[in-house]
């Protein structure tokens, strides 16, 4: 072979080394250029106190993701867990789309059962199960429905025992009580035949009750009061639901959601006054003319001494 040949060969061979070479070293660089960020260290205990500020700020939203960042982490931390069920539940529950409303509460299921394999006795867990069974048993049908409502007794039970100082487990407890309470003619023949009967040792006094106790826990929360209100008007405590109505209207809302219940507690005002004007003019009418005259001439003797 000639040697300009052989030099030309030799060249192109040492090109073609040198090329995967320079391949081979760029590939090993690469890695270590995105390590850092697929093994970044995250601040746990800070992520969690962010998160925090943000669902007492209401921005719950930007709390799931902090939440959900720290359980990309920490698959297990309790916290994480329960916090973003919860959150999960209410940011679902502004959804009028039920499609959305269902995923957002089966991933709040997914969270819930987790946060119970790290505590089955944890009061928070086991109110976050409660709380997704009560927000997931409105998409169902009669009959899922109920067996929600059974099913869910342990866990809202077992909140209230481990968190008697939560006032959101009290509040999930009265709301249990009352339903099971009123299930209408239909769902108790239906609890009564299939289900061997509703739910046993729920009554609208033990409502009431746990309704109070979440408003003495937690004054300033609206919703507490319109619930306790409703229960009262509906066991015709008139009295005692214009109360604490006036109370519901002296808060002043921090969200959507508690303005629309400041306007139904204002209306639920109006109608329950007119109801009290009505029943003294009932009662007004039924006075016989001459006892009216007697009270009007001893009204006009008392301003006059």
């Amino acid at each position: 072979m000639p040697l300009r040949y052989s030099r030309l060969l030799f060249l192109l061979a040492l090109l073609f080394g040198s090329t995967r070479l320079a391949f081979a070293q760029t590939q090993a660089a690469v890695p270590s250029q995105q390590a850092p960020a697929s093994s970044a260290v995250v601040d746990i205990p800070k992520v969690l106190a962010e998160a925090r500020s943000l669902k007492n700020s209401y921005r719950e939203s930007e709390a799931l993701a902090k939440y959900e960042q720290v359980l990309s982490k920490a698959p297990g931390n309790y916290e994480a867990l329960w916090s973003a069920a919860v959150l999960s539940v209410r940011i679902g529950a502004r959804y009028t789309d039920e499609t959305r409303k269902a995923a957002y509460y089966a991933a709040a299921r997914l969270y819930a059962n987790r946060a119970l394999v790290v505590d089955p006795e944890g009061g928070e867990a086991n109110y976050a199960t409660a709380f997704t069974m009560a927000n997931q048993a409105t998409l169902f049908g009669t009959r899922q429905y109920l067996i929600a409502y059974r099913e869910m007794k342990p866990y809202v039970f077992r909140a209230v025992a481990r968190r008697p100082d939560w006032a959101d487990a009290w509040q999930l407890l009265g709301r249990w009580h009352y339903r099971v309470d009123h299930y209408n003619f239909f769902e108790r023949i239906f609890s009564r035949l299939f289900l061997g009967g509703k739910p046993s040792g729920a009554g609208s006094r033990k409502a009431i009750d746990a309704l109070r106790r979440a408003h003495e826990l937690d004054p300033k929360r609206i919703q507490f009061c319109y619930d306790l209100a409703r229960v009262y008007r509906n066991q015709g405590q008139y009295t005692n639901a214009r109360t604490i109505l006036q109370e519901a209207l002296r808060i002043t809302p921090a969200t959507s959601e508690e303005l629309e219940t400041s306007r139904r507690s204002r209306i639920l005002l109006q109608q329950l006054r007119r109801r009290a004007l009505r029943k003294h003019q009932l009662i007004s009418d039924e006075i016989p003319p001459e006892i009216k005259r007697m009270q009007q001439a001893d009204t006009v003797s008392l301003k006059r001494n």
